[in-house]
């Protein structure tokens, strides 16, 4: 069960993108999108908190400390101010350029936590790894060259970009909390702070405007219900049951999910080169998260599923990334 669920996580989590597409012909805007999604989705996560208290305590055979406020303001920070403004450019570059080319280069974003940690002192860098980045570095590339059936937006690969960046120093931040929270109570707590943030910009500059189509009602319950709430819970259930590396492993699924939906319901196509980078993204994507047996420090071992609450964000990701 555990490896089949981190896959329908990654195909809820792929299918966000064409739900935004949807949302976007029935006249949504991205401040209403992503105002509605937090909104609905934090209400959602405190309901199913509420029906499953056991979902507030950690896992058996882990040691969480009483948060403290410092942490459960981190928490909400990470939503108020990373996860909102990742999402901001997420989806106002959906607005630009197609959602299959979106995803492939949002998900370069694990290559990026990896550079960074590396940068930081939290990881290692190896031969396999080293040639795992340089065949991602490569394979972006071609993405970003080969585009030939593509719309390619210089704006919207940028603002893709920045969403990449904004999630890996998102990342690096909740990987300081993440081992200190139940990770649904975690998910709330940041959704709960994104959806302060948006709601207070709308407040501040007149409202948004729900005044559309019944259809766009409905594709914004598909982002928020199936792209984020069931797709967190599910994802987190296969956590729990094949490990981080293995769930981050299988999260590479989700841009392939995007990409086919793209195809078979917006007409959209990559060129052979740009998929032959996407493997190549992808395929050393898998290969980072792959955790090697022995030491990740000096300070001790960590094998197997403590990776969970051990020191690299590579796999920690997993946890703390996924929201």
């Amino acid at each position: 069960m555990g490896p089949a669920l981190c896959l329908v996580s990654a195909a809820c989590f792929g299918a966000m993108a064409i739900f935004g597409k949807f949302a976007y012909d029935a006249g949504v805007s991205p401040a209403a999108l992503l105002l509605v999604r937090f909104s609905l989705a934090a209400a959602l996560l405190g309901v199913v908190l509420l029906l499953r208290p056991g979902l507030r305590r950690a896992e058996p055979g882990e040691h969480r400390a009483v948060p403290t406020g410092r942490v459960l303001a981190t928490a909400i920070a990470l939503g108020a101010v990373g996860y909102a403004a990742q999402a901001g450019l997420f989806f106002s570059a959906l607005r630009l350029m197609d959602a299959s080319l979106l995803s492939l280069i949002l998900y370069t974003y694990p290559v990026l936590v990896t550079v960074a940690a590396v940068l930081l002192g939290r990881d290692r860098l190896t031969p396999g790894r080293t040639a795992a980045l340089l065949a991602a570095s490569g394979g972006t590339l071609l993405v970003l060259l080969g585009a030939g059936g593509v719309s390619f937006h210089p704006v919207g690969a940028l603002l893709a970009f920045g969403a990449a960046v904004t999630y890996t120093v998102y990342i690096l931040v909740a990987d300081t909390v993440v081992h200190r929270l139940p990770p649904v109570v975690l998910s709330a707590l940041v959704m709960t702070g994104a959806a302060g943030t948006l709601g207070l910009g709308a407040a501040l500059t007149g409202g948004v405007d729900l005044d559309f189509r019944p259809p766009g009602w409905f594709w914004l319950a598909c982002i928020a219900v199936v792209s984020t709430v069931l797709a967190m819970l599910t994802f987190f259930a296969g956590l729990r049951r094949t490990g981080p590396s293995t769930a981050a492993i299988l999260s590479t699924f989700e841009p392939v999910v995007t990409t086919a939906l793209a195809a078979l319901t917006l007409g959209e196509s990559l060129s052979p080169v740009q998929l032959a980078g996407g493997a190549l993204v992808l395929t050393s994507v898998a290969v980072l998260q792959v955790r090697p047996t022995g030491r990740a420090r000096a300070g001790g071992p960590v094998t197997g599923d403590a990776a969970v609450g051990g020191s690299r964000p590579s796999t920690r990701l997993t946890e703390a990334g996924r929201l």
